[in-house]
This record gives structure tokens, sequence and C-alpha cells, in this order.
């Protein structure tokens, strides 16, 4: 569930981007011979607070960059109804989003804070993949904790369970006799060409994406979603998502050749 207690989303330092998370050997370039990409992470501000630098860099340069939502993100204020929630952060999501030249924002409409792991979420993620087609998914920390660097500060179960399906659905999309009625019934066609996952906010990352040309979008695009902002902490919120953003990417720095940069864990298939 998206809300302050969340150390996804923090007014804590153990975060997944706190620099001793990102110690080690040197992170390799995420490929980029690729044209289409899909992310897919459970709440409104995931990907901000996860990528949103690398996927401004990746649309400057022309290529197609799609946002797959589990849920409306409707429970993550606590002083905001959640029928008055989740259309309220759709829309600062589209904004966000607009923000770094991601123009197709989708939502799939399942409960925030009791995503379930199981076949109707992968069904839901491998459906989306056959429309969309992407080389490259990505999507944020699937595993129980953020790592023992943090704290082993423990996960949301909607990002446990989001990330996880987005893994398998990877491969669902592309078998015929897994979800056949995606075809029968939707017309949807089996896509196999997906050729890398990339898992954003992993303690043990092997990749990263330069964030020089995106960052100070990546800012703008975080601060879309000022409602979320303004519930989670009474620092200004262009100075929070400055330093917070700005931090993340220096920190990876050291094993990117200097270079500020996003993170990520490359599953290849």
């Amino acid at each position: 569930m998206t809300d302050p207690t969340d150390p996804a989303h923090p007014t804590d330092p153990a975060h997944p981007t706190d620099p001793t998370a990102l110690t080690g050997s040197r992170l390799e370039p995420v490929p980029d011979d690729w044209q289409r990409a899909l992310a897919v992470v459970a709440h409104p501000d995931d990907l901000e607070y996860g990528c949103a630098a690398a996927v401004a860099g990746w649309t400057d340069t022309g290529k197609e960059v799609a946002y797959l939502l589990a849920t409306r993100g409707e429970a993550g204020i606590d002083t905001v109804d959640p029928a008055e929630c989740g259309p309220l952060r759709e829309r600062e999501q589209r904004a966000s989003a607009a923000v770094v030249g991601v123009g197709t924002v989708e939502f799939l409409g399942h409960r925030d804070g009791v995503v379930e792991y199981g076949t109707a979420l992968r069904r839901d993620i491998a459906a989306a993949i056959r429309r969309h087609r992407p080389e490259l998914v990505v999507t944020l920390n699937h595993r129980d904790t953020w790592g023992p660097a943090v704290g082993g500060a423990w996960n949301s179960p909607d990002h446990r369970a989001v990330g996880r399906a987005t893994l398998d659905a990877a491969g669902d999309a592309g078998n015929r006799w897994i979800f056949p009625e995606l075809r029968a019934e939707h017309g949807l066609e089996p896509w196999d060409g997906v050729r890398w996952v990339a898992v954003a906010g992993s303690s043990t990352p092997t990749h990263a994406v330069d964030a020089t040309a995106g960052l100070e979008r990546s800012v703008l695009s975080l601060l879309q979603h000022r409602s979320y902002l303004e519930a989670l902490t009474d620092q200004d919120p262009e100075a929070y998502c400055r330093e917070f953003l700005v931090g993340a990417a220096r920190a990876v720095a050291p094993r990117f050749g200097g270079v500020p940069a996003v993170a990520f864990e490359l599953f290849r298939r």
C-alpha cells in the first residue's frame, strides 16, 4: 500500500536507494538496442521514486515507453477517502508520466493494498505485454525486503505481488497455451519478444542508466504527485523531490563511472 509508512516512499532513511545499498562491483549499462518498453508497477508514484530519470532519457531518444499500474493508489492518503483519492492519484500519475514523455498510462483496477499474486494478476499483465509488445519490461523490487544494507526493511505486499507477477508474465505472454483466452476472446497474439526485465529498487543491481539528461525532469515528474507528497512530508515538496532523487542518482555514480544514474537488476530472457 502506498502510504507514508511504506519504506519505499520514505521519510525514513532506510530506503532502497540509500547509498549503502549500492556498494559493490561496477554496474553495466542497460542495453539500449530496443524500441518499446512497458513499465509495470503497483501504485502511482512508484515509477517516479524508482526510475523516471531513465524513462526521460529513453523517450528523448525516440523510444516508446508505456506505463501499467495495478492500482489507482486509492488507499495511499490516510486523510482522503479512497473514492476521492483514486481519481485524484490517477490524474496526478498521468500528469507525472507526461513530464517524462510517456503518453500511455493504463490502470488495471486491482485494490490498493491487497493486490494478490496469482493467475489473475499474471493474466492482466500478460495481456498488456501482448498489446504493447515491448522488448524491455520494467518493474519494482519484488523481494520480501529491501535488503540487509537498509536494515532488511519489509517490502510492500503490493510491490512484491506485482513485481513477481511481472517477471512471470514476461514469459506467460509468449506462450500460446498459457491464458489461451487472451487470443481466442481478445485477439491478443502471443508476444515472445521480451528480451529483458529490469527491476528498479533492487538491493542487488547489475546495470544502470545514465540519469544526467533526465534528472531534472524526474524531479518535476515526482512533484506532480503533490497531494501524496503533502501528506507524506512537511518539507517543501520541490526541495524534498530534488534532495531525494538527486541523492539517489549520485549514490549510484561510484559504481557507474562517476555518472549519476538509475540502477536496475536486469533479468535476461
